[in-house]
């Protein structure tokens, strides 16, 4: 719903109340600006507090707690001195909350006017698995997700709203993402219609480690839950087999 924090939150939570009736799991992806929808009012986003916190991440905590699992997704918010950022949370049920904050703004929205851009490129270690954080308009930049470092990431994490004229960019990107990392990709997209007129067919999908659709949403425009099992040994075997990132090119990342 949008611009409605606590509705989408209550719409959030029950679904995913439902998903674990069925089974459990150990991750769950929710999209880009999960509590408004892609917005520019600053008026509808948290409001964090000296430590950092704010109502939608407190949620998100209890949530990881409540079953064990962590949860992601990004929200619009607003610091102690006012400036907003597009930020990409994961509550582990641990306690602890990953930061990361949007790199790529969406200037063809005028995301840049309303938020400020993160700085750096953000992964964590959960459960064995690394994890880098993506978010939207950062998947067109592919040497920003460049899989070069010390200790290669897992599994890679983008959250979305990306439109439907556009989607066969959004589902090419993402199995190009994989196959060039090695890694397991997660793109998590809005669907419906916002109130900005745009439509977005949904497509979310789950790849693995050589570009192979793991669980296809598909462009239905109606809300699904997906859910793949991950083999991280199927994946070192992969690479291993394939060294390709033994290869990659050694650039810094800024």
């Amino acid at each position: 719903m949008w611009q409605n924090p606590e509705a989408n939150r209550a719409q959030f939570e029950a679904t995913l109340e439902r998903e674990w009736a069925k089974a459990p799991a150990d991750l769950v992806v929710l999209p880009e600006m999960f509590t408004t929808g892609f917005s520019m009012d600053l008026t509808h986003v948290d409001a964090l507090n000296e430590a950092g916190l704010s109502t939608t991440s407190r949620w998100m905590l209890d949530l990881a707690r409540k079953h064990d699992a962590a949860i992601v997704g990004s929200v619009g918010v607003r610091d102690v001195a006012g400036e907003a950022s597009n930020r990409m949370w994961m509550a582990t049920p641990e306690g602890e909350l990953h930061v990361y904050d949007k790199r790529h703004l969406f200037t063809l929205a005028g995301e840049h006017r309303a938020y400020r851009p993160g700085i750096e490129r953000v992964e964590a270690t959960w459960r064995g698995w690394n994890i880098l954080f993506q978010v939207c308009y950062d998947l067109r930049f592919p040497a920003f997700a460049r899989n070069n470092g010390s200790t290669p990431y897992d599994l890679a994490l983008y959250v979305a709203n990306w439109p439907e004229p556009r989607r066969e960019a959004w589902r090419t990107l993402l199995q190009a993402r994989a196959i060039e990392n090695q890694c397991f990709v997660v793109g998590v997209n809005r669907s419906g219609t916002d109130a900005n007129g745009h439509h977005y067919a949904g497509d979310s999908v789950i790849v693995d480690h050589a570009g192979h659709l793991l669980a296809d949403a598909g462009g239905k425009g109606q809300p699904a839950a997906l859910r793949a099992t991950l083999d991280a040994a199927d994946m070192q075997a992969f690479r291993k087999k394939l060294p390709f990132l033994e290869d990659a090119d050694r650039f810094g990342l800024r």
